[in-house]
């Protein structure tokens, strides 16, 4: 969907060795974009640009949405998570911002806030985020006393996903094992033994690693790890060269970005015929693959940092419900106990 952005002010500019360039600004006299036109990355750094200068008007739905963001509510979300964030927020302020507060004890307002909602229908994703950003916002202004009720509690999602099937088994691990470049290897081994997030696998220093221990803190969760390192793991990080901080990097020996490594990992998929799958279902494996080796549940948890509820949640809705493996086993478990 192309997104039009107003305002952007473009200037052409003769360089040194006589070519053009044409440089982007947020508006006239506003900061450069540096950002590519049509990507992401420039829709993103223009709405930034807007959010940072918007002031709000007094008794108006900006007024909630700054002190959100100036609350430790929003300044101490992962970074990665205020980016998000912002994104949207500059979508609420562009719709709503003008809203005065009053009219948010009015009935049809969350009418209004569905409507604006379902106007995202096509990317599902995309509504329920915006959705979630807006209740969030309400609730933190809620929770302060500045409105009586929360217009958007509730809101149910758009999106449904399905991922009982989505497992990765030993066939797709082969497959991507068998043209991977080394650095997407070792992002693949490290999730399987570890079943971390890859936000916290990206970010993990090679100080975190003793030889025989990984010891980290989860950025979503700010559980301290402390995990076990399994043989197959420690003879491929034994064998890494440290070229950066961290242990993942590219093949230029620099840290990932988050979207280049989503590029070079879907690629490497594509052509390891893997399809249906993503980074975050290893995550997931991980769980089965513990569980497959008649790990407990609290076991599981302590390992991979899951709560309880979760782990019992993926192994009993999400990814276990059709694995022959475990019925053969249960199946073996009850031969030995009973002749009948």
């Amino acid at each position: 969907m192309r997104v039009v952005l107003k305002g952007i002010h473009k200037v052409k500019r003769r360089l040194a060795n006589g070519d053009t360039r044409l440089h982007f600004y947020a508006w006239r006299g506003g900061p450069a974009i540096q950002a590519k036109p049509g990507t992401p990355e420039f829709v993103r750094a223009y709405n930034e640009a807007h959010t940072n200068i918007r002031q709000p008007r007094a008794g108006t739905l900006m007024t909630i949405i700054a002190e959100y963001k100036a609350s430790p509510d929003f300044t101490r979300l992962a970074q990665s998570t205020r980016r998000s964030y912002s994104l949207y927020i500059a979508l609420i302020e562009n719709e709503f911002g003008d809203l005065p507060l009053a009219a948010l004890v009015d009935r049809r307002v969350r009418g209004e806030f569905k409507t604006w909602r379902d106007g995202f229908a096509a990317t599902p994703r995309k509504a329920d985020f915006a959705w979630t950003v807006l209740a969030r916002i309400m609730s933190f202004a809620k929770d302060r006393g500045t409105i009586a009720t929360n217009p958007c509690e509730k809101g149910g999602r758009l999106y449904v996903a399905d991922r009982a099937d989505k497992l990765w088994g030993e066939q797709e691990i082969a497959a991507l094992l068998a043209v991977a470049s080394p650095e997407i290897k070792l992002a693949l081994v490290l999730a399987l033994w570890t079943g971390q997030r890859q936000g916290d696998l990206l970010r993990l220093p090679w100080s975190a690693y003793d030889a025989s221990h990984l010891r980290f803190r989860q950025s979503k969760t700010g559980r301290r790890m402390t995990m076990p390192v399994g043989e197959p793991l420690r003879a491929v990080l034994d064998v890494t060269e440290r070229r950066s901080p961290l242990i993942l990097t590219n093949s230029y020996g620099r840290p990932w970005t988050s979207d280049g490594f989503r590029t070079s990992w879907s690629k490497t998929c594509a052509r390891a015929g893997v399809s249906g799958l993503t980074f975050h279902d290893l995550r997931g494996s991980a769980v089965v693959r513990l569980a497959l080796a008649e790990a407990t549940v609290p076991q599981i948890a302590t390992f991979t940092g899951h709560s309880l509820k979760d782990v019992e949640a993926i192994l009993d809705a999400h990814y276990l419900g059709r694995d022959v493996q475990l019925a053969e086993a249960a199946v073996l478990k009850l031969e030995k106990r009973t002749k009948l």
